[in-house]
């Protein structure tokens, strides 16, 4: 599986998004992409209860543990590289977590407008 380039929103080298747990399409901590990555697992996000419900609402529950997959279960706080088009929806629902922008993948950008992934932003000052 060939990645695409890393790097972020700003088309600076991608920061490391999560490794307790280790999060990413490659489970190597950054929110990496490539052809193979069909969700496009490229928004770095500080994990909320209420789009943790929202996910299970939606079919995807991401706070059950699945020991087969080696998935612990994710909590409110942590990081994770989310679905662009999931954020996406999320946000139109007005249910979407707060995102980091040097540790989200540049090609989230082909999905979320940079406008709008700004007013989610943790990492600008």
């Amino acid at each position: 599986m060939e990645q695409a380039k890393s790097l972020n929103v700003f088309a600076e080298p991608l920061e490391t998004c999560g490794t307790d747990p280790v999060t990413g399409f490659f489970r190597d901590g950054c929110c990496n992409t490539s052809k193979q990555d069909l969700g496009s697992h490229t928004v770095c996000v500080e994990l909320s209860q209420e789009f943790l419900e929202f996910s299970r609402s939606r079919g995807n529950d991401l706070m059950t543990p699945v020991p087969q997959f080696d998935f612990p279960g994710l909590l409110p706080g942590q990081r994770w590289c989310l679905c662009a088009t999931r954020w996406l929806e999320a946000h139109e629902e007005g249910k979407a977590p707060r995102v980091f922008l040097r540790r989200t993948h540049s090609r989230a950008l082909e999905t979320v407008p940079m406008e709008i992934l700004r007013g989610y932003a943790l990492d600008l000052s």
